[in-house]
């Protein structure tokens, strides 16, 4: 297949609805949902996928339960142990994180530090993770850094501002997924998907599969993208 998409973004979503519609407990869908992860990073690489940013948890998610928002949690800081950090980097893939890390727990942002650290030299693909990420906060943070810095008024452009923002070192996405049946973006690269292409999958997140994804990659090559032109 060409013209595979540089930069997959994909709005991870329907892990608490699978779960309910089985009779399941919510955990056990977010259990499911974060295996998936680690199909869908391999399913990725496999395809040449270069960048891939998963939307694991937003700003809004902050609101949930304090016992969701645990056990979240500790399932983000297990996908990035040693053990699961030295395997990825076998693979030759690059782990970052944007988001607002410094609301994370004490002990995640330690696994995240190792995790970036142990990897910073892989150039086979880049795992974007955006943890307690949002798309207007960053927007807010970077006009922030901008008045902080006093950068000139006639200095400021749309690079300018892409220059502060978490993704500065990223080219913005080519395909936009979301799973789960919702039809929006959700505060997710809200800057960056201006010209994305979007893909809305009524799957939930962990019954996405490898040839969800390849119908999706199999769309995404019969577009015809423009830019506006």
């Amino acid at each position: 297949m060409t013209n595979i998409p540089y930069h997959l973004g994909i709005i991870i979503d329907g892990n608490r609805r699978w779960a309910r519609e089985r009779g399941l407990p919510t955990f056990e869908g977010h259990r499911r949902g974060f295996n998936k992860v680690k199909e869908i990073t391999k399913w990725s690489k496999d395809r040449g996928i270069k960048i891939l940013t998963l939307y694991c948890f937003s700003t809004e998610n902050w609101n949930r339960s304090e016992r969701e928002v645990s056990y979240l949690m500790r399932l983000l800081s297990q996908g990035l142990n040693k053990k699961e950090v030295k395997r990825i980097c076998k693979e030759g893939i690059k782990i970052q994180i944007i988001g607002q890390t410094e609301r994370l727990p004490k002990y995640l942002q330690k696994s995240i530090k190792e995790a970036e650290e142990f990897t910073q030299n892989n150039n086979k693909m880049i795992l974007n993770l955006a943890i307690s990420y949002g798309g207007r906060a960053e927007i807010v943070k970077a006009v922030k850094k901008i008045i902080k810095e006093k950068i000139p008024l006639n200095q400021i452009d749309e690079n300018k501002i892409g220059d502060y923002l978490y993704t500065s070192s990223l080219p913005d996405p080519d395909l936009i997924i979301r799973t789960g049946g919702e039809q929006r973006v959700s505060n997710f690269l809200i800057w960056q998907v201006a010209y994305s292409e979007l893909y809305f999958c009524k799957k939930y997140w962990p019954d996405f599969t490898e040839k969800d994804l390849d119908e999706v990659l199999q769309d995404f090559v019969h577009r015809q993208r423009r830019f506006g032109k």
